[in-house]
């Protein structure tokens, strides 16, 4: 299974379906069934990935989790224009003008998993042998 680790709060954002873009600044060939892992690394505090949690209202994070199955559409790079098209769907500030230059992976089809699957992760997409 090809999996893609993502960090909290945004791993949980895709699974709940509030985020529907996994900006990138590198692009991708893949297309098709993907999973998303949470990351083990902790939310900063004093991040702004903070402003995002009140969208996941008493919502349990898990770190180092397969969160849920989804499927990579497409791979687009963004410029003004396509940013515009990515905010028309998404919460307020979700995706800002700093996302310019860099690519949307292109998520749907999310479907939540019965019982997450404990792992510890990797950079960009990688396998799990299950």
């Amino acid at each position: 299974m090809k999996v893609l680790t993502i960090r909290q709060p945004y791993a949980e954002m895709i699974k709940e379906g509030i985020k529907k873009y996994e900006i990138r600044s590198r692009k991708t060939n893949y297309r098709g069934e993907l999973y998303i892992h949470s990351s083990l690394a902790k939310i900063n505090k004093n991040s702004n990935k903070n402003l995002f949690l009140g969208l996941l209202e008493n919502k349990d994070l898990k770190y180092g989790y397969i969160l849920c199955q989804c499927n990579l559409k497409d791979c687009i790079y963004i410029n003004k224009e396509f940013l515009k098209t990515m905010n028309k769907d998404a919460p307020k500030n979700l995706y800002k003008d700093d996302c310019i230059g860099y690519y949307a992976w292109i998520i749907s089809d999310v479907v939540l998993l019965t019982k997450p699957i404990a792992a510890k992760g990797q950079l960009g997409i990688w396998n799990l042998n299950s």
